[in-house]
């Protein structure tokens, strides 16, 4: 059976998947394709285009197309729980009693379309409950056989926000739901836009910050009512719709209010960490912990002790510190964390789910290397459509030469393979510096990614490296979790381990990477470190590259001298000036 999952419900992040008999063999972001980052308000044409493309499926062959949104009926606690949570806004409240499902026929009437445009004429088409599909996208792909806890937190889908369950035999059951405006990924989202981000964007920003202040300086307990079993955000505070939010000089409203304001203080502006934000980025970090670990206990934990597997997505799983904190608990053996967890992987959810009504065995994820690839002909051919004629040469032994590059103290410009899938470069769409050279990090962020100097880097380490650096055996194959650093290594790679001593990695096999493993083995030989850094391949406000142009285009955008497209090194000429 041919599934295509299509994701967009939320009008950020979407994305298309495609199953062929239970396997996953293509996945993509709309935005890489139409290079606008999140493609807020688009349909992911360019990346179903590409989908059916990749696996070589007419548009005609498709049987099922499904889509993470649904209808929620008069009879769900969810749209009365919305309403009489935002009885300040009294429009609101009633049009989500009489007019409850208004986006489910919007969303619905741009799937129509979608299909029709493409050609996908002999498909049915199946939505999916939002949480459902987040569900579906870790336990469906997890590989997991035995009974498994299942977490899903987001800011929000239709109505909820924050789903607990367990799978059990391909099937998903709902153990307890919380729904709109009582959302974690909602409070978190309100404090990335007071701390001066975008919401939906930088909340790994806030994240990055938190290592740097002080938890206790500021008691956060008054944005979030909560016991183990509950909880309920104060809305006079955060999550805030209508006259109750702040405004800016230019009208725009956020979504926290002149309480907060009053409270807190101006909101953050610029680029600096400084007090007293770095101590209100670790008082929300710690505020999400609490809570986040409370309700897991009370959920789960009965669970969890019978089999030790929990399956984690939605946008708060990938908050790497939380996931830290989950797989230090006793009771979880194994995490899996769809790496895909924010709305983008609701296309692999939506379509894994319908898979598992019809009785597909979903094969497990073996990696998130399911975008476009391209060949040296296309790299070549792009490189010498450039006007600024850049010199290549095609090189016989890639790994050796790049990794003296690395060494030599050059970060790297790293395009091989199929694109990955998700927010994280790892290792097919990066830019690589060897860790134990000082400052690289610095340099990347300033004269390369033109982002925050503070923001911290991400190591990709050699799999047989890992227990001895990360102080354990468990998998991490897609940076979706943070590990204390092993003794002595902070000393061996600074530029990869973070303000608390800890590092969000990246751990590759020979066997779903090779070339790259190659690479770092390379490097480990000329440096001892079976460690590299490693960033996504874009520049701050981009999406990460997808084609050999937009690599290019990244290229000459920036301060970096040395380009590795497949086989091909590209270099600057040295008299070459930087574009704007």
């Amino acid at each position: 059976m041919i599934i295509l999952g299509v994701a967009g419900a939320v009008s950020h992040d979407p994305s298309a998947a495609l199953f062929v008999n239970g396997e996953l063999v293509a996945a993509a972001e709309e935005e890489r394709f139409i290079r606008d980052k999140h493609a807020k308000g688009r349909f992911p044409y360019e990346a179903t285009r590409y989908c059916l493309a990749e696996a070589g499926i007419q548009p005609g062959q498709v049987d099922v197309v499904a889509f993470p949104y649904a209808k929620i009926p008069l009879s769900s606690p969810a749209r009365w729980h919305y309403a009489a949570r935002h009885w300040y806004a009294p429009d609101r409240a009633l049009t989500a009693i009489l007019h409850g499902n208004r986006r489910y026929y919007r969303n619905r009437s741009r799937l129509e379309k979608l299909v029709a445009d493409l050609g996908i004429t002999n498909a049915r088409l199946e939505m999916v409950e939002h949480h459902l599909a987040h569900a579906s996208s870790a336990y469906h792909l997890s590989g997991f056989r035995e009974k498994t806890a299942i977490l899903g937190i987001d800011g929000k889908g239709e109505y909820a926000t924050t789903f607990f369950g367990y799978g059990e035999n391909g099937r998903i059951h709902k153990i307890r739901e919380f729904y709109d405006p009582d959302s974690l990924g909602g409070v978190y989202g309100a404090m990335t836009e007071y701390l001066g981000f975008e919401m939906l964007d930088g909340e790994f920003k806030v994240m990055g910050m938190a290592p740097y202040g002080d938890p206790s300086r500021f008691d956060f307990s008054r944005l979030i009512d909560y016991s183990d079993r509950d909880f309920r955000v104060n809305t006079r505070l955060v999550n805030v719709i209508g006259l109750r939010r702040w405004k800016d000089a230019a009208g725009k409203g956020y979504y926290f209010s002149p309480k907060l304001v009053d409270w807190l203080g101006p909101p953050r502006e610029g680029d600096e960490i400084d007090d007293p934000y770095v101590d209100y980025a670790a008082s929300m970090q710690d505020l999400l912990e609490k809570v986040s670990l409370g309700l897991i206990e009370h959920y789960l934990g009965d669970i969890l002790r019978e089999t030790g597997k929990l399956a984690f997505a939605g946008g708060v799983a990938l908050n790497v510190k939380l996931n830290q904190r989950i797989l230090a608990r006793d009771d979880v053996e194994e995490l899996f964390i769809q790496p895909a967890a924010s709305d983008a992987g609701t296309a692999i959810g939506a379509a894994s789910y319908v898979a598992s009504l019809e009785g597909e065995n979903i094969q497990p994820m073996k990696h998130a290397y399911l975008g476009p690839a391209y060949t040296n002909e296309q790299c070549i051919a792009a490189v010498e459509a450039r006007q600024e004629q850049p010199a290549w040469e095609k090189l016989d032994d890639v790994p050796q030469r790049v990794a003296r590059l690395l060494a030599d103290g050059n970060p790297v410009a790293w395009f091989q393979g199929r694109m990955e899938f998700g927010p994280r470069a790892l290792g097919n769409r990066s830019i690589l510096g060897a860790p134990n050279v000082p400052g690289i990090a610095d340099r990347i962020n300033e004269q390369i990614k033109y982002r925050e100097r503070w923001r911290p880097f991400c190591p990709s380490i050699l799999d047989r490296v890992a227990p001895d650096m990360l102080q354990t055996d468990h998998p991490a194959p897609y940076m979706t979790i943070t590990f204390d650093v092993g003794e002595g290594w902070k000393e061996r790679v600074p530029e990869v381990v973070h303000e608390d001593g800890t590092a969000r990695a990246q751990v590759v096999t020979r066997e779903s990477n090779p070339r790259y493993y190659e690479l770092i083995e390379e490097l480990e030989k000329l440096t001892g470190n079976g460690v590299i850094l490693n960033t996504s391949l874009n520049r701050r406000g981009e999406p990460m590259v997808c084609s050999p142009e937009d690599a290019l285009n990244m290229f000459f955008g920036s301060d970096l001298q040395y380009l590795v497209m497949e086989d091909i090194l590209v270099t600057k000429h040295p008299d070459s000036e930087k574009e704007a």
